[in-house]
């Protein structure tokens, strides 16, 4: 697979638009902010294994059973455990992958952030396995969130960290993503403005997650004009009240305005990923 240089020039393929969201996938040409390589262009859906793995450790066992039956080919998967930090383990994903007909697109790691005196020096070699991780299975996104707002250093830390990664990850031809989240250092736009502003990197961005980012009373349409250019996967999720903390309902109920937000999306020229994010099979998941 080529290496990434800019930012959204990571798609495999252009794809026609799922029954859904097909209205919205008529793209106007991106305005980078990096040089360009040659890609194809579009929009594709992708599906994260907490939807049917839940929130515990069960080794991606029921991600391998249930979602080639969901008939989405591409896949993040979560890295929470240290038994799934492994080599081995990694290469175990990329077997059962083949064997299911699914793509690796992303992977998703623990927060940002430590409390220690040495906390920056100790953050930084975990999240540079994910990024070995990443690379072994031959994908090219690693996103993370940052930690509980008054915990583990702060906005300040992420941003160390993020200085020192940055540069690994264009050695490596990955893309580093913030997924903005309820109660954390990476809430809204504030924490963004902060972030983007120390580091201006063509290989670090923003998850745009519709879940949390209503959930701290932010209207994701609001989000979309100051940071289209830093946006580089979305994370489907219905918030169920405004402003009333990080609740999710499936799809269907909750305030969420998908076809708001994503059409001003698309209208800025977005090509990425919409990840399927507990969008009805519930905060437990299927397994």
């Amino acid at each position: 697979m080529n290496p990434l240089i800019g930012r959204r020039n990571f798609l495999k393929q252009s794809v026609s638009a799922s029954a859904s969201v097909g209205a919205l996938y008529s793209l106007s040409q991106a305005t980078l902010r990096a040089k360009a390589v040659e890609s194809k262009k579009g929009v594709e859906l992708e599906i994260a294994t907490i939807c049917v793995d839940g929130l515990g450790d069960h080794r991606h066992e029921p991600t391998s059973r249930f979602v080639p039956e969901l008939g989405l080919k591409n896949g993040e998967f979560n890295l929470w455990y240290p038994g799934t930090l492994t080599p081995s383990y990694i290469d175990g994903i990329k077997e059962r992958c083949g064997r299911a007909g699914l793509i690796p697109i992303s992977v998703q790691g623990t927060g940002f952030g430590r409390e220690e005196r040495n906390g920056v020096t100790e953050d930084l070699p975990r999240k540079r396995v994910l990024l070995d991780d990443c690379e072994r299975l031959d994908c090219r996104i690693v996103k993370c969130t940052g930690s509980r707002l008054g915990t583990q250093g702060g906005l300040k830390s992420v941003i160390e960290v993020l200085k020192e990664l940055a540069p690994v990850a264009k050695a490596k031809g990955l893309l580093v993503i913030l997924q903005s989240q309820a109660n954390n250092v990476l809430e809204g736009i504030a924490d963004y403005e902060e972030i983007f502003a120390a580091i201006d990197h063509a290989n670090v961005g923003m998850c745009f997650d519709t879940g949390h980012l209503e959930g701290v009373n932010v209207d994701p349409i609001e989000v979309v004009d100051p940071f289209h250019e830093w946006i580089l996967h979305v994370d489907l999720k219905v918030c169920k009240k405004r402003g009333k903390g990080h609740y999710n309902v499936p799809l269907g109920g909750g305030v969420t305005d998908f076809e708001g937000f994503l059409s001003h999306l698309m209208a800025k020229g977005y090509q990425g990923y919409l990840i399927v994010d507990k969008l009805g099979l519930g905060r437990r998941g299927i397994g």
